[in-house]
């Protein structure tokens, strides 16, 4: 299955069904007196959060939903049927923004959760509300209400605990392998990784989501390369953890490169808990090892870790030290629930 993690959609909300203007007619009843029934309110346009989903490429194929219009009322006071709801289906994490991509209007990021997009028109009222003692035959009914419409722009941020960030190349999709059972491509070229990827790891016993995106470069944040716009999968990670290769170039400036990228991008990115690692340790010669560690020491002002996913040499350290941090942060949102996003009930 394809990776798509925005998507444009038109929606449309049904309209109320008509009113009715109708009179009771039985023979031998006289004065049977007004019965025209009231319409149908149209079918709303919702969006539910649902697990199983982790893209919106359904939204690719259709881009177009309309709930049902709700039926006519009818003589003998029979009421029109409402019309159905359109449904989107759409994964945990999604964000649903107005059609200038700015304006949020839901931030859907636990299952089940969901929200009216588009409230359908309500149903006109028959002849038979409008009767009284001083109009006991009235001849009007009111029309349904037109339903809503309007453009909505679908944008899935992934719900991990930790993020992977690095430059291309660095060892990310070998580590999401190495730690999980995540299966991503893994070879010798840069951008290697097209599109995020989402583990599940287990350490001491204990489980958290890995997210692996695709690598950094000089210049992301004005679309050099793959750009920065999957760094929106790393948002809501409670963690980040920075991968520098320790075989090729200058760890520090490495370093340097993706957190400025990092800051240019935003969104509270580069304020986030870091832990960092020089990987691919079985592939350098203690000294150059020794030379690494100062360089990437001296630029991210705290002791890195060392980490080989191939020989498995300190993947365990930096697993207990994601673990540490995202044990924090659970037990800070737990005391201290706040209000996330602009989801409505």
């Amino acid at each position: 299955m394809k990776f798509l993690d925005e998507a444009k959609v038109y929606i449309r909300s049904g309209d109320g069904g008509n009113g009715c203007v109708s009179f009771r007619r039985e023979k031998f009843i006289e004065f049977g007196g007004p019965n025209g029934g009231d319409g149908g309110k149209g079918g709303d346009v919702v969006a539910v959060a649902v697990e199983g989903l982790n893209t919106l490429i359904d939204y690719r194929y259709q881009q177009h939903f309309f709930a049902n219009n709700g039926r006519a009322g009818m003589g003998k006071d029979r009421h029109g049927a409402a019309g159905a709801d359109a449904v989107l289906k759409v994964p945990v994490g999604t964000q649903i923004y107005e059609e200038d991509g700015d304006t949020l209007l839901a931030d859907l990021t636990e299952s089940g959760q969901r929200v009216v997009l588009a409230r359908g028109g309500n149903g006109g009222f028959g002849n038979a509300h409008f009767k009284s003692s001083t109009n006991r035959a009235p001849r009007r009914a009111n029309p349904g209400q037109p339903g809503e419409e309007r453009t909505i722009r679908l944008r899935l941020k992934l719900i991990a605990d930790a993020g992977i960030v690095g430059l291309p190349n660095a060892g990310k999709s070998t580590f999401l392998a190495a730690v999980s059972a995540a299966k991503p491509k893994i070879a010798d070229y840069p951008f290697t990784t097209l599109t995020p990827q989402l583990g599940v790891v287990d350490s001491d016993g204990r489980e958290f989501v890995l997210a692996d995106i695709p690598g950094l470069i000089e210049g992301a944040h004005e679309g050099v390369g793959l750009g920065d716009r999957f760094l929106g999968h790393v948002e809501r990670c409670r963690v980040l953890l920075h991968l520098v290769d320790g075989t090729t170039g200058h760890a520090g400036d490495a370093y340097k490169m993706v957190r400025r990228e990092l800051e240019a991008y935003g969104y509270g990115l580069a304020d986030k808990p870091e832990i960092v690692a020089l990987s691919k340790a079985d592939a350098m010669s203690a000294a150059e090892r020794k030379q690494q560690l100062a360089r990437l020491k001296r630029v991210a002002k705290k002791t890195p870790l060392v980490v080989s996913a191939v020989s498995g040499e300190g993947v365990a350290d930096v697993l207990r030290a994601l673990l540490n941090v995202i044990d924090k942060k659970r037990a800070a949102a737990a005391a201290d629930p706040a209000p996330r996003g602009a989801w409505q009930p």
